[in-house]
Formats: structure tokens, C-alpha cells, sequence
């Protein structure tokens, strides 16, 4: 039985899903995807406080993705999946770069083989210092209709486990692990990161955003 406080949060939750996607899914399938994404959660967390609005935000990027696959989206935009071990340096970093650099002409996920509690600090600092900001972003894994929802796929590290389907691009870059690394050694791997990912912004024939500084 989940706690009063999350189960009131998770009602509330399904409640703006199902306004959401409303024209798209029927309530089972909002109440499946919110409910998946919040047990995954539970299995790992050393901090449970802030789950189910994790479990929200994952269940809306999975909905996303499954409109995508479905047809149900109007003029879609190209849609890249960052994948590492950890999700918590390498295809993190790569994220929020390509967010932050493709200006919301296109979109980005990421996700983990083996999914960690948190972020890498390092990581989420090296960030910080060329003034992107992902520190609000979490752990998760892949999913089936996350995968069939990329365009493409960008493995750093997951080796044997990186999934594959038709029909996506797939990229392999060769990226040191930042696990367990300071902030100055962690700061060549995310400059590393960013030339990729411009390159990679650039071959979509999107224009390039600037970063701080």
C-alpha cells in the first residue's frame, strides 16, 4: 500500500496525465504509464520524497513517445535518445546540451542500462559552469516505445545491452566514463560531449544555439 502523501500526489498526477493526453489514451493506459514509471522509481531510490513527481514527468515522456510511435502527433520533431550505463554523466550531459543548443527544434531523452540513485555531481557541476542547468533531471531507463520513438540513438557505453529496432540512426560515440571522477577531469569529457553533440545538431540541419560565455 503506498503512503497517503504518495498515493494523493500520484491521484493528482493521473489527473493532469489524463487532461493531457485526453484526445489520445484512454484512462487505463494514462493509469499504466504512471504507474510503471513510479515503481521503477521505488526500486531504486535511496530518497523517496520527490517520487511521484518523477513517476509524472517519466509517465508523460513515455505518453509522448507512444503518441509519436502511434501517429498521433502533427509534423513531429526529430527526436534523439542519449543512452549510457548509468544515465548519470555521459548521456546526461549530452541531454541537456542538445537541449539547450537545439532551441527546441528538435528533442531529446536519455536513459540507463542500470539505471543510478542520482546524478554525478561532478557531472551536474561541469554543467552548471557553462550555464546549463541539470540538476532537476533524474536516473531512468529506457522503455520499448521510447526507443521506437527515436529517431536517433546515441550509445555511449551500454554496449551489448544497447538495444536495437529498425528503423532508427544509430551512433556509437566512445566517451570516457565520468563515474567516480573530479570536476577538472570530468570537464574535458563534457567539452568531448558538446562537439558531439553540435556536430550532431548540425547534421539535422538545425540551427546551432550558443552556450554561456
Amino acid at each position: 500500500m503506498l503512503a497517503l502523501d504518495h498515493q494523493t500526489a500520484l491521484d493528482n498526477a493521473e489527473a493532469r496525465l489524463r487532461d493531457e493526453f485526453a484526445s489520445m489514451f484512454d484512462f487505463e493506459t494514462v493509469h499504466r504509464f504512471l504507474y510503471d514509471s513510479y515503481d521503477d522509481f521505488v526500486a531504486r531510490a535511496t530518497v523517496t520524497l520527490y517520487l511521484p513527481t518523477l513517476a509524472e514527468r517519466f509517465g508523460r515522456q513515455r505518453l509522448q513517445a507512444m503518441a509519436r510511435v502511434q501517429g498521433k502527433v502533427a509534423q513531429p520533431k526529430p527526436a534523439v535518445l542519449f543512452l549510457c550505463t548509468h544515465n548519470a554523466g555521459r548521456s546526461q550531459m549530452a541531454l541537456g546540451l542538445f537541449t539547450h543548443l537545439a532551441q527546441g527544434r528538435a528533442i531529446a531523452w536519455s536513459g540507463g542500462s542500470e539505471p543510478s540513485a542520482a546524478l554525478n555531481p561532478a557531472a551536474v557541476e561541469a554543467m552548471a559552469e557553462i550555464g546549463i542547468d541539470i540538476a532537476d533531471e533524474y536516473p531512468k531507463p529506457w522503455t520499448d516505445e521510447i526507443i521506437r520513438a527515436a529517431d536517433i540513438i546515441v550509445s555511449m557505453g551500454c554496449g551489448d545491452t544497447c538495444p536495437l529496432v529498425p528503423g532508427p540512426r544509430y551512433d556509437e560515440w566512445i566517451v570516457e566514463d565520468p563515474a567516480g571522477l573530479g570536476l577538472i577531469e570530468v570537464r574535458p569529457i563534457r567539452d568531448d560531449i558538446h562537439k558531439r553533440v553540435e556536430q550532431l545538431i548540425a547534421d539535422l540541419g538545425i540551427p546551432i544555439g550558443t552556450l554561456r560565455g
